[in-house]
């Protein structure tokens, strides 16, 4: 299967986007495409209406990878009990065509305790765009995103929360199965 990972933060060290790093390669162990979309290294321009971004690269590869994706994974880190912005830009580009019966894991990192209110919304997005949301979603928050900070290494991630993100990608990834069978 082809899994799209959209890092969406615009924070070049997110702990969010260090967590996408680990699932991308989870999802390759299990021998799975997966195609990290990181949207500090290739910012998106504001979505308008009117249009406008032919030509614009980062763009069309973003819209390219979601439409041949058999599943999604969306990550943001939480500001102000809400998904990022360059998270929710980059989804306003696009539209039911590119989630439409897709499995969609929702991931969140937080400063704080847990990261529920950027989840929840995730999950509201995706069943706006016809997404189907795996059931399970991973939050990490407060001293749980130690294991993914610019410092810590992938390789040591602590054994209860590499547990947990094991069994929530496992669950997605059973879920992606199924639906892409019924294609």
């Amino acid at each position: 299967m082809k899994i799209a990972i959209v890092a969406g933060s615009n924070h070049k060290l997110a702990t969010s986007t260090k967590l996408s790093v680990y699932i991308q390669k989870l999802i390759a162990l299990e021998g799975h495409e997966a195609t990290l979309l990181d949207l500090y290294e290739a910012p998106l321009p504001f979505y308008s209406p009117e249009g406008g971004y032919e030509g614009h690269e980062a763009l069309k590869a973003f819209k390219q990878a979601l439409f041949h994706a058999d599943a999604i994974v969306l990550a943001t880190a939480e500001y102000h009990s809400s998904i990022s912005g360059v998270l929710k830009n980059a989804l306003d580009h696009v539209n039911k065509d590119y989630f439409s019966q897709k499995a969609v894991l929702s991931v969140s990192s937080s400063g704080g305790a847990i990261a529920v209110s950027s989840l929840t919304q995730l999950q509201t997005i995706v069943r706006n765009l016809h997404g189907i949301n795996c059931p399970e979603w991973i939050s990490i928050g407060g001293d749980q995103r130690k294991s993914f900070q610019p410092e810590a290494n992938l390789e040591e991630v602590e054994a209860g929360i590499d547990k947990r993100i094991r069994h929530v990608v496992g669950s997605f990834l059973s879920l992606a199965k199924q639906l892409s069978a019924g294609k």
